[in-house]
């Protein structure tokens, strides 16, 4: 059986960068078999399927080379940019059907993307030791002044305060051990972030998912949500009533993503998450399965 796929990178700073999603549309006729021997043939950190939904205007599934999981922010702003871009739908606010739930995604004319996620939810504040020896620096390298915690918007994260940039870009996880304290406390991974930039954003990000077959993502819109809650929750950014807050993350992949997060403030409670951006370098590709 021959599969259509698209490409597309999303979150991309420039062409060269972003994050690598594949599409497939009309996926419905597909097995969760064949949606994930399509996603690990291609390899990329996530495929998304689109099918049709009794819920919402689609359903879709995400999948990396080796799992299900339950939402992906790149490969939703790669959905909703394909279908964009072939004229499937118009400019406006879109619902898509996800494991994570029902979630509201904003289609722009200036082909941004923006997706909302889900009310964070804080959880457990590991040891900065655990962490530190995962990899394979000290607990001198961790900020002082903030913990290392799981943070979900969606999925579950865990954040990981870096001192500065030098060290961010000079880590060399032990990725077996990452992937095990990935799965004692039940999360995608590592969402590292240092306030040093590049750019001028408001951090600098690295991601290490190797529990789910990811050694390294270029962009990743859960843990960006994630993160921005984070960093309100322990006062590092403003308590206006709209955050608008920007990461840059790749730069070591060469792979350079702007990834904006808006968050939406009452009575100092986070009530909306919103993470945007835009793809570049549409591509169509054929997979034999």
């Amino acid at each position: 059986m021959k599969i259509k796929a698209y490409t597309l990178n999303s979150f991309a700073k420039s062409i060269e960068g972003g994050n690598p999603a594949a599409v497939v549309l009309n996926a419905d006729a597909l097995s969760e078999n064949d949606m994930k021997k399509i996603a690990g043939i291609i390899g990329f950190s996530e495929t998304a399927f689109i099918m049709k939904s009794n819920k919402a205007d689609f359903k879709v599934r995400f999948f990396t080379p080796t799992e299900e999981v339950e939402l992906c922010g790149h490969a939703t702003v790669g959905v909703f940019s394909l279908l964009l871009s072939l004229g499937e739908i118009k400019p406006g606010v879109y619902t898509q059907e996800t494991g994570a739930g029902i979630l509201k995604v904003e289609a722009n004319k200036d082909m941004s993307i923006i997706m909302n996620q889900t009310i964070p939810s804080f959880y457990e504040i590991i040891s900065k030791s655990e962490i530190a020896d995962s990899l394979n620096i000290t607990t001198a390298g961790i900020q002082e002044d903030l913990p290392v915690q799981v943070v979900s918007t969606g999925l579950r994260d865990i954040i990981v305060p870096i001192k500065n940039i030098e060290i961010l870009k000079s880590i060399r996880p032990d990725f077996d051990k990452v992937s095990a304290v990935s799965k004692k406390y039940n999360s995608t991974g590592y969402h590292l972030f240092t306030f040093d930039t590049v750019n001028g954003s408001d951090a600098h990000c690295r991601n290490f998912a190797p529990l789910y077959g990811i050694s390294e993502e270029s962009a990743t819109g859960t843990s960006s949500g994630a993160l921005a809650s984070y960093l309100f929750k322990h006062d590092k950014i403003n308590s206006k009533d709209e955050e608008h807050i920007v990461f840059e993350q790749g730069y070591t992949m060469k792979k350079p993503s702007e990834i904006i997060v808006f968050l939406k403030i009452h009575e100092k409670n986070i009530i909306e998450v919103k993470v945007g951006g835009k793809a570049l370098n549409l591509s169509e590709i054929e997979i034999k399965i």
